[in-house]
């Protein structure tokens, strides 16, 4: 799969007829994000579902007895840790470049920016797991 950005929009370029919509995939994953929970919420559980063994989600009780929310999630893909923090009633989205699993650079993000990276890193991923395509297929189609 070969990726491109035309006019500040990611679309997909491939003769595989499986590959994914990066514009479709940015669109749902930006969905949510008029409401700060309900975004890291969804991210959080949008993720797990669909790189498992590769997300971390950090989950916290606001009070004694409260249910749990998402404090953060963090994801490993290729030679990206993506970061999605919530903290003083906004998100600090951060991406890290790794090699051998040591940080080489690690910057803050403007959402658009973060999900833009996130899109295309999911895409790489689900271009080499079967599993991971049909994981973002469902959260697509849902």
């Amino acid at each position: 799969m070969t990726l491109r950005n035309t006019s500040s929009s990611l679309r997909r370029v491939s003769t595989d007829e499986s590959a994914l919509d990066l514009d479709l995939l940015a669109a749902s994953l930006r969905a949510d994000q008029s409401d700060l929970n309900a975004f890291v919420e969804s991210m959080a559980a949008k993720l797990e579902e669909a790189v498992p063994g590769r997300v971390r989600v950090d989950r916290r009780r606001a009070g004694m007895f409260g249910p749990k929310a998402v404090q953060g999630v963090t994801v490993d893909l290729g030679d990206r840790r993506l970061e999605l923090r919530r903290e003083r009633g906004a998100v600090q989205p951060r991406c890290a470049r790794l090699s051998g699993g040591i940080v080489l650079k690690n910057e803050e993000l403007e959402i658009d920016a973060w999900l833009a990276t996130l899109s295309e890193a999911l895409a790489v991923e689900a271009s080499r797991s079967e599993a991971t395509r049909r994981a973002l297929e469902r959260l697509l189609t849902e």
